[in-house]
């Protein structure tokens, strides 16, 4: 067996192969002026080859790995697991306007044909209940990150409010509240753009609490910073933020700054300043 890097994601990858008992080797990269990329491989693989990338920023991503994945199978790899934490173009899952793109639909059915595992952790998914209906390779696996989230926060504060700011945040919410015995309230969400987001919290006592607003991806941020604002306008004493996905674009740690957020920790599925939870050995238990 053999892990895969990229430069890009080495830490992580190192830290997966080191808790499989695998060898790494990394993937070499180059991106010539035009925008295409070359990858080189080992020139030779074993039969079980794990590529380990997450694939946000995923375009060119998504080539290279066609790319890195056509070539092990000419060097003679049989069996290719793609340990990506987080999944690109999840989001969209329906068409909502007439010649919309169904993406997850598109993109699952090409890592499909790539490889014969996905290993990845909390999916962004929407209307889809199970990770194989959108990714159909022979075998996928959605791990959880929030059976991490609970002892990091225990070792940390003493008792928390933990906030999800919508409906779909209730799961990673109510699993860390489980492991815990912290007290937790789920908001309602309204999107009307990308950057246009208005949170309501629900009836409940926020004053003098220390409040974590929980959830699975952080892009924009403007869901988080309604939230926060929400949560200081009633009373709360500070907030802070926990994503499994640290993908924070732009200026959106700034704009959680400038709302007051405190902390903001993430899992390393996106390498980030935030990353504080490792997800290899988590992901190690499943790939073994």
């Amino acid at each position: 067996m053999l892990v895969l890097g990229f430069p890009d994601y080495m830490s992580q990858a190192q830290r997966l192969a080191t808790a499989i008992g695998a060898p790494l080797e990394m993937i070499g990269l180059h991106r010539f002026p035009d925008g295409e990329s070359l990858v080189r491989l080992p020139a030779q693989v074993p039969g079980d080859v794990i590529i380990c990338r997450s694939l946000d920023q995923p375009n060119a991503k998504l080539i290279e790995l066609m790319l890195s994945a056509a070539t092990a199978r000419d060097l003679g790899a049989r069996h290719i697991s793609l340990v990506s934490p987080y999944l690109c173009y999840m989001r969209q899952d329906a068409v909502f306007n007439r010649g919309e793109a169904v993406s997850q639909h598109i993109v699952g059915r090409f890592l499909a044909d790539l490889v014969d595992e996905v290993v990845t952790v909390d999916p962004h998914l929407h209307r889809t209940g199970e990770l194989a209906e959108a990714v159909p390779a022979a075998r996928v696996i959605a791990v959880a990150s929030a059976p991490l989230m609970g002892p990091f926060l225990r070792d940390r504060l003493a008792h928390p409010l933990l906030v999800g700011p919508d409906s779909e945040s209730e799961q990673w919410v109510r699993q860390v509240c489980e492991d815990t015995g912290f007290d937790y309230v789920v908001g309602r969400k309204q999107r009307r753009g990308d950057r246009d987001v208005f949170v309501t919290l629900p009836d409940y006592d926020y004053a003098g609490r220390e409040a974590v607003l929980v959830d699975d991806v952080a892009s924009t941020g403007q869901t988080l910073v309604s939230a926060t604002r929400g949560l200081y306008e009633r009373g709360a004493a500070a907030v802070h933020v926990l994503v499994a996905h640290a993908l924070f674009v732009d200026d959106a740690l700034q704009s959680l700054r400038d709302a007051g957020v405190g902390e903001v920790w993430s899992t390393d599925s996106v390498a980030h300043s935030s990353n504080v939870i490792e997800l290899a050995q988590l992901l190690a238990d499943v790939v073994k």
